[in-house]
């Protein structure tokens, strides 16, 4: 399995060599970033009302200063998918003066107490 020489290719080739399946679906989380926290709380209420029942968290990243909103969102991770949600979420972020900052996976590790 080969993919495109760029950031999501790269994370997706990450994947493959940790010995996760592409095939099935995973928890993705979607980044947008918001400097000012009352666009973010905004965004936040407006993907809720357009997304009844999809997983959404808000959180500061005290270190960047920024406040990330976290959308999880159940698919198998295909690159173009991923691409075209990316710009999905980065027009929505754009009408609330944020941007889509990329995404990524939890992977079960070795250790890790079994989650039911």
């Amino acid at each position: 399995m080969s993919f495109p020489n760029d950031d999501n290719g790269k994370m997706l080739q990450a994947m493959v060599d940790a010995g996760m399946s592409l095939d099935q679906p995973m928890e993705i989380d979607f980044f947008m970033v918001f400097e000012d926290q009352g666009d973010a709380e905004s965004a936040m209420a407006q993907f809720e009302d357009d997304n009844p029942g999809a997983f959404v968290e808000l959180q500061l990243d005290e270190e960047q200063g920024v406040w990330e909103l976290v959308v999880a969102k159940s698919m198998v991770p295909e690159y173009q998918t991923i691409i075209d949600t990316e710009v999905g979420l980065d027009e929505f972020a754009q009408g609330f003066n944020g941007f889509s900052d990329g995404w990524g996976v939890m992977q079960h590790q070795e250790g890790d107490p079994e989650v039911e």
